[in-house]
């Protein structure tokens, strides 16, 4: 782009416009990160023109009412249902993604149990170890299978090392890199054939939280599992401009926590404060248009655009795996190009694309050339 340094410029509708081609450019190439690409939201645009703001607790009115707190009561309560919470016994709010979500549900841990350690797989994302530090909570990474997936044998073993001290656990649905589900029923039995009697499970969803619900068999993930609370994001499998997240936990938790601000004119039970009025109207409007019925068949399709990049991709790479009902197709890394053209997320020796909504097969199979061709180049270099 052109330099942007120097302000007022006279140009800015040239700038803005080749910001937009260039932002659009990227768009079309981009499948190694989990954001969905096919929503429309442009009967919302009138909205961008208003300062909403959700501010406090968005069950409590609050003294300034330019906002949307009822389109994200509805939110939380379609997804507290979907997630099968105990009846009045839910509450949440909608986050500025799944980190945020992550952090609310590990502070309502460390309020109801101070002394607790935490355990989670090293597959879990880098941002619970931030969430940890901010938190300063006791913490202890477990190993994870070949799978991603949390090792219980390494967890129940460790578990019974500290057994004296109350537990609280980071299950992941869905891993940044292989998207492995960490099943919360074991976690359960182990708590039961260890006797652990003060206990806390939180549920990272961000990847496949909101989808999960619609996979048979369903995974062990929601709270009728066993789940304290659970965070999703919204801009990976839902759809979103705007970076955002649910976090649903118990209320009876969450009132633990919750104090009286007069300014506002609610409880401040969030991380936030002031949270953003935008998306959970955007999320309103996706879950009004689809249901759950809606939103199983757009976790159908996507599952199918999966099934075939994973077999498209392993006539030519045959190392190509994939976890059981993912959305995630994991591969040896690529050439450094194909890797930087296709932005491709990487991890060690290994790259992976997610095929979330809005990636068709004719992408694919355009990646799917790409990578042909590098391997071949290799081939003749050789």
């Amino acid at each position: 782009m052109n330099d942007i340094a120097c302000l007022p410029n006279p140009n800015v509708s040239g700038v803005i416009s080749e910001l937009l081609e260039e932002i659009s450019s990227n768009s079309a190439m981009s499948m190694g990160y989990p954001v969905s690409k096919d929503f429309d939201y442009s009967e919302l645009m009138p909205f961008m023109q208003y300062p909403l703001n959700n501010v406090g607790d968005p069950f409590v009115p609050s003294t300034y009412a330019v906002g949307t707190r009822a389109f994200e009561k509805e939110v939380i309560a379609f997804f507290s249902k979907l997630f099968r919470a105990e009846e009045d016994n839910w509450w949440g709010y909608v986050t500025n993604g799944g980190s945020e979500g992550n952090l609310y549900g590990l502070y309502l841990a460390r309020e109801l149990y101070p002394k607790a350690i935490v355990y989670y797989s090293e597959a879990t994302h880098y941002s619970v170890q931030k969430n940890l530090h901010l938190l300063n909570m006791p913490n202890i990474a477990i190993r994870s299978q070949a799978s991603g997936e949390i090792d219980y044998e390494d967890l129940e073993k460790t578990i019974s090392i500290n057994r004296q001290m109350p537990v609280i656990i980071l299950a992941n649905i869905g891993t940044t890199m292989t998207e492995a589900r960490d099943n919360v029923g074991k976690m359960k039995t182990i708590f039961k054939h260890l006797a652990i009697q003060h206990h806390y499970i939180h549920a990272d969803g961000a990847l496949s939280g909101s989808y999960a619900a619609f996979i048979e068999p369903r995974p062990s993930f929601d709270f009728a599992d066993g789940a304290d609370s659970i965070a999703i994001s919204g801009h990976k499998f839902l759809g979103s401009p705007i970076p955002c997240g649910i976090v649903i936990a118990k209320k009876s938790h969450r009132d633990r926590i919750a104090s009286s601000i007069d300014y506002i004119g609610s409880p401040d039970t969030t991380i936030s404060g002031s949270r953003n009025g935008h998306t959970p109207l955007f999320l309103w409007y996706l879950v009004a248009k689809l249901g759950v019925e809606g939103l199983r068949e757009r976790t159908l399709s996507a599952l199918k655009v999966a099934d075939y990049a994973e077999a498209a991709l392993r006539e030519v790479e045959p190392l190509v795996w994939r976890n059981p009902l993912t959305l995630t197709v994991n591969m040896p890394k690529p050439a450094a190009a194909l890797v930087k053209k296709w932005q491709l997320a990487c991890g060690n020796d290994w790259a992976h694309i997610i095929c979330m909504p809005g990636m068709g097969t004719e992408q694919v199979n355009a990646f799917v050339e790409d990578l042909k061709l590098s391997k071949a180049e290799v081939c003749t270099m050789n």
